[in-house]
């Protein structure tokens, strides 16, 4: 602790000045090896007087690492990210605006927090919904530190925050999705155990089918009333040509021809009517 000696005589209690600042065993006086790195340009010399700071300052990037351990990252790994950090804020520190340790600490300090933030969703989840759930968690600890206190509910984090309850329930929402499940994990510890992937719905290829009924409607019902009929006949009652050609009276072959060629009429209508619904590159207008 620095304090304040100037006037200080045997046997008077020491007064700390307003000016005290707290000095850690891992916080060195490297000022004169800032000024000499400023005043060097590119080089082997700049290197090794670069590197030698960043050993003299790299048990401070440990402790700052430290502060993060047992939130789902090894500490090995926290204290590369921290280390990189450091080496941000030398790269970056200009001697005459003050102390490093002032300018490095919040700099390997947002090193770290940005790694959680970036790096440790199993899913990629936007900024604003990342951001939503720190509020949400640091407004629940803040309300249930007192003793006695209960679970807040949406609207207690949304007035003690300022947000509004969608806000806080779609923070409450990340909160619990920091890291992903399996689909193969078991929900069921019975004999008739079910995975995740077993309650998840599949493609209905039905849909496609009433997307293509509800286009061809219209163009069926412009079709000669003969031509509706035989299309009738062969899809809905499952009649052959040869049933379809003795009922009408004319031949196999030109029932053939006029399914085909109704067919092709009311295919030809449908896509026309979707391409003049979308632009180019097929967005719709």
């Amino acid at each position: 602790m620095l304090i304040d000696t100037s006037t200080t005589r045997p046997g008077t209690p020491v007064r700390q000045t307003a000016t005290t600042r707290r000095r850690h065993d891992d916080a060195p006086d490297t000022t004169a090896l800032f000024t000499r790195l400023a005043a060097l340009d590119d080089g082997p010399e700049r290197d090794a007087l670069r590197d030698e700071l960043v050993s003299a300052w790299l048990p401070m990037a440990h402790r700052i690492a430290g502060r993060f351990r047992d939130r789902g990252e090894s500490i090995e790994d926290l204290r590369q990210v921290a280390a990189l950090g450091l080496v941000k804020a030398i790269d970056r520190f200009e001697p005459e605006r003050g102390a490093f340790e002032s300018y490095a600490v919040p700099t390997i300090t947002g090193e770290v927090k940005r790694h959680f933030r970036d790096r440790m969703w199993a899913l990629r989840v936007p900024r604003r919904v990342q951001e939503l759930r720190n509020k949400v968690r640091v407004a629940r600890r803040e309300l249930t530190q007192s003793p006695g206190s209960t679970e807040p509910s949406a609207a207690d984090i949304a007035a003690h925050t300022g947000l509004t309850e969608e806000e806080v329930a779609a923070g409450m929402e990340a909160l619990e999705s920091f890291s992903t499940l399996s689909l193969d994990a078991e929900l069921s510890a019975g004999d008739d155990g079910y995975s995740l992937v077993d309650t998840l719905g599949s493609s209905d290829a039905s849909y496609d089918v009433v997307v293509d009924r509800e286009s061809a409607k219209e163009g069926l019902r412009r079709l000669p009333e003969r031509e509706r009929a035989i299309l009738y006949m062969r899809f809905f009652e499952d009649m052959t040509q040869s049933r379809i050609a003795d009922r009408l009276g004319i031949s196999q072959m030109h029932v053939s021809r006029l399914i085909s060629r109704s067919c092709a009429r009311v295919r030809d209508e449908v896509l026309g009517q979707r391409a003049n619904r979308c632009g180019p590159g097929g967005r719709a207008v």
